[in-house]
């Protein structure tokens, strides 16, 4: 039986845990609403009626020295950093849920499983999107209103009732600073109102991939990172200002 009252406690007491691990955004989605193109993440779902999702915010002074050129050693390390403190901080938020009785697991922040179509087991950035967190923006990134994209996501599946957010419509609007910015022209001039009908509409995920891993291969990054389209964001840059 779902117990109002004791949702709120309990999405108030992992939202004060989160904080306190270092979260800087916090939200719940409710995960009947998720969508799965792949059908990849359907096994999970059918056992988790609630996603978590938290976030950092990237240091905006390794950002804003990100070019097309050169992503940065800096920026890799960062990345890296930021997703093992994320992977820490979902770890022991599950810990919580499991502790009052309830099954919960952690997704790990950068997690790929299929190479080739560049998914994780659960898509972060649908669950930030359905937990309010931002919205999908043109890039395909998670726009928050404060950080813009500057941000890394990390989830919680959970069967622990909670309440959840309401996810934000695009707020992109015209802009098209990204799909004009982006170094391989991957990202498309596609408008939606919260996602479009497949990535694929949105962003051509072979070029992107392929720049991606292009970076990777090179020691002095040795991460998929680009941050080209997270840099150049007005979302973000007003964070920044």
């Amino acid at each position: 039986m779902y117990d109002l009252e004791n949702a709120y406690s309990e999405t108030r007491n992992i939202r004060s845990l989160a904080s306190k691990l270092g979260a800087d955004l916090f939200g719940v989605a409710n995960l009947s609403l998720y969508q799965d193109s792949y059908g990849i993440s359907k096994p999970l779902l059918s056992r988790y009626a609630f996603g978590i999702s938290i976030a950092i915010k990237l240091s905006n002074e390794i950002i804003d020295r990100i070019t097309k050129e050169d992503p940065t050693e800096a920026y890799a390390h960062h990345y890296r950093q930021v997703n093992a403190l994320l992977d820490n901080m979902a770890s022991k938020i599950a810990e919580y849920c499991k502790n009052m009785g309830y099954e919960a697991v952690s997704i790990p922040a950068s997690q790929v499983i299929d190479e080739l179509k560049l998914v994780g087991i659960i898509s972060h950035k649908a669950v930030a999107a359905l937990a309010g967190i931002g919205w999908l923006g043109k890039n395909l990134l998670i726009i928050n209103e404060k950080f813009g994209p500057r941000i890394r996501l990390a989830s919680i599946l959970t069967t622990l009732p909670l309440i959840a957010n309401v996810p934000i419509e695009n707020r992109c609007g015209k802009c098209t600073i990204c799909v004009k910015t982006c170094p391989v022209q991957a990202i498309k001039e596609t408008y939606f109102a919260e996602r479009p009908s497949s990535r694929e509409e949105a962003l051509d995920i072979n070029a992107c991939n392929k720049r991606l891993l292009e970076i990777e291969v090179q020691p002095r990054f040795g991460s998929r990172v680009c941050g080209i389209c997270v840099k150049v964001c007005p979302w973000g840059k007003k964070a920044a200002a």
